[in-house]
């Protein structure tokens, strides 16, 4: 629905510099915005595109402010401004309510009115499923599982015996949660299965992304904090926890039990080894590997970085030599201080 530029000032708390009756029906890129549309620029990078933009208006800083050649709409975090504007002008379409013929619902388990169960969906006994939730197609949930008001299952997610879901949650298409967790005792070479006993407990506002998989804790419960945002292609092994409002990129594993504390970043493909411990606030860099726990905030990164492969070729030879390389200008610096000063 249209809305005014001032309209849209008071939802983010912003200034207006221009006509604040400006109508805004649409939001877009900077290169591609037309008239009625709305804009932001937080990456410099872009600025480039700026003095030629077609929107109505742009969502900036002040520093930008005097360079923009339409209305502006000055805030101190433009990307957060345009996250809250987009959620305003494009919201989600109402749900259904009720369920699909083709779905199959046990008598014993429990559904709101005012959930919707999409075709093909099974929900099996002891199942609770809350208010205004919506479950996708072809999602299972399993025996005694729980869903929490306003939470959304998109499409093809399982959900194990046994797991918990907060309130406001939104799975995308083919997460599992409450699989089995990789837990084998070795018998003399032969490999025995550890049952998997504990659960998943998944809090309040967390987004998983498609293909991401949690495994249900081996005794304890495998725990993600209320706010945690996971992308695509994460595995989450069993008994971790993660704490509330952490973020996690693509392609990223974290093995059994490792502890993940509050407001954390980590970066796309990144390796976290099982049973350690990392501190609230860090942020990891992608594509770092974490073999040991991390007890102080701050930015964390492992790795080499890309360089030609002939020169990578080169270095990687080198890197056998350098315990030995150390232990002999070790030497050299001890021989040095046994010499007399002149």
């Amino acid at each position: 629905m249209p809305v005014t530029l001032g309209q849209l000032a008071e939802l983010i708390g912003g200034v207006v510099h221009g006509d604040a009756s400006c109508i805004i029906s649409g939001i877009a890129t900077l290169q591609n915005a037309r008239s009625g549309d709305i804009t932001f620029l937080s990456n410099p990078r872009y600025s480039r595109y700026l003095s030629d933009t077609s929107a109505s208006a742009v969502i900036l800083m002040e520093e930008q402010r005097a360079v923009c050649p339409v209305h502006a709409l000055v805030v101190s975090d433009p990307y957060l401004a345009y996250a809250r504007v987009a959620a305003h002008l494009a919201p989600r379409l109402p749900a259904q309510q009720g369920c699909h013929p083709s779905a199959v619902v046990s008598d014993a388990a429990s559904v709101d009115g005012t959930a919707w169960i999409g075709p093909q969906c099974v929900i099996e006994d002891g199942a609770t499923v809350g208010p205004r939730v919506v479950v996708g197609p072809h999602c299972v949930i399993g025996r005694d599982c729980k869903i929490a008001a306003d939470s959304r299952l998109v499409a093809s997610v399982t959900l194990v015996h046994g797991t918990v879901i907060g309130q406001r949650a939104l799975i995308h298409p083919g997460v599992v949660i409450g699989s089995d967790g990789f837990g084998l005792a070795n018998d003399d070479g032969r490999w025995v299965k550890v049952p998997q006993l504990g659960a998943v407990r998944i809090g309040d506002d967390v987004e998983i992304g498609a293909n991401t998989t949690i495994d249900r804790g081996a005794l304890d419960d495998t725990v993600i904090g209320n706010g945690v945002k996971l992308d695509n292609q994460i595995q989450v092994a069993h008994n971790v926890q993660i704490g509330e409002h952490t973020a996690v990129a693509g392609c990223t594993g974290i093995a059994g039990s490792a502890r993940i504390g509050a407001r954390c970043t980590i970066g796309g493909g990144v390796g976290v080894v099982g049973h350690t411990e990392i501190a609230d606030d860090v942020h990891i860099t992608g594509m770092s590997f974490v073999a040991h726990s991390i007890r102080e905030p701050g930015v964390y990164s492992s790795g080499t970085p890309l360089e030609p492969n002939r020169e990578w070729r080169r270095n990687y030879a080198r890197f056998h030599h350098l315990d030995g390389m150390a232990r002999r200008l070790r030497a050299v610096e001890n021989l040095l201080k046994q010499q007399p000063s002149k």
